[in-house]
């Protein structure tokens, strides 16, 4: 991928990286936020061991900038610090050290070649999956490139309407993106590939995150997942965590989302016959969104 000129997200912005950010906020070198064990993802990507988690690694920037985002600090923001190449690759040795379960690269499509060459330098020595953690809104021919890189899709499946994309994130075309990239991660992964104890070691799992006065275009979405993929083969994480920062573009977010509307999605999902994950209510707190301070990030290089 061409940095001098830069198509990796479907916004082809064109932007010259080494002299300065695109439209993702995102430069020639890795910009991280954090890098630490996570305890919050579903069970089969953090466990239950207090001791252990999710090894992710939150990159800064993010092709979407969704205005109710709850990493807004660092997908809107930008907030981070610059690495090599080699220090991303040591920090994804660090925290397999430190007990993880996996390797969660959160919002990474900014940093594809950068996170593909520290894979590299990494190579037999890291042996736990690595799963890349996206807002849905991939080229298929980028997704491509981490073809034997990564083990597990953890992608957001957001909007189906186009002109709720538009308000929320700018982009009128998510849906038409996503459709095509989802079944593009389930053709590099295949089915679900569990260990004895529950852990994810291959597969897709497919976020929906349930917006208020939104649950047809949820209901669409599904519909359109149940059809594109096989639904025992894949798990879907339902959530019900949104919670809005600051005053939305389209007045009905301007709240949380009502349990009817929630539980209204829910039985959706299990009429399609979708496994996986829904979340308790208690899940809408801020407490959930990590510190972005840093932690992990500066260090050693390989």
């Amino acid at each position: 991928m061409d940095l001098d000129h830069c198509t990796l997200c479907p916004r082809e912005c064109g932007a010259c990286r080494r002299r300065g950010p695109g439209r993702c906020g995102a430069g020639a070198l890795p910009r991280l936020a954090r890098a630490a064990l996570h305890r919050w993802e579903e069970p089969c990507i953090s466990g239950d061991d207090p001791r252990r988690g999710s090894g992710t690694v939150f990159f800064s920037g993010c092709p979407l900038g969704c205005c109710f985002c709850q990493n807004d600090a660092i997908s809107r923001g930008n907030f981070g610090a610059e690495v090599t190449v080699s220090r991303l690759a040591k920090i994804f040795l660090e925290l397999q050290d430190q007990g993880a379960w996996n390797i969660n690269l959160v919002s990474a499509a900014q940093y594809l070649p950068q996170v593909i060459e520290a894979l590299d330098l990494a190579g037999k020595r890291l042996t736990i999956p690595v799963v890349y953690n996206s807002g849905g809104y991939e080229k298929p021919e980028s997704l491509r490139l981490l073809e034997g890189y990564v083990d597990i899709y953890l992608p957001d499946l957001k909007f189906y309407d186009p002109a709720l994309a538009e308000s929320c994130a700018g982009v009128p075309d998510y849906f038409a993106v996503a459709s095509a990239a989802i079944p593009e991660m389930f053709r590099q992964t295949g089915p679900l590939d569990q260990d004895q104890s529950g852990m994810l070691r291959r597969g897709v799992m497919v976020r929906h995150l349930v917006l208020p006065g939104q649950r047809k275009d949820s209901e669409r979405l599904l519909r359109w997942l149940a059809g594109a993929l096989p639904v025992g083969e894949i798990y879907l994480s339902l959530m019900s965590q949104y919670t809005p920062y600051r005053p939305m573009p389209v007045k009905a977010l301007d709240r949380r989302v009502a349990t009817f509307e929630y539980e209204w999605v829910r039985e959706v999902a299990d009429r399609l016959g979708f496994s996986g994950y829904g979340q308790e209510r208690t899940s809408a707190k801020e407490e959930y969104t990590p510190p972005f301070d840093l932690e992990g990030v500066e260090g050693p290089e390989l």
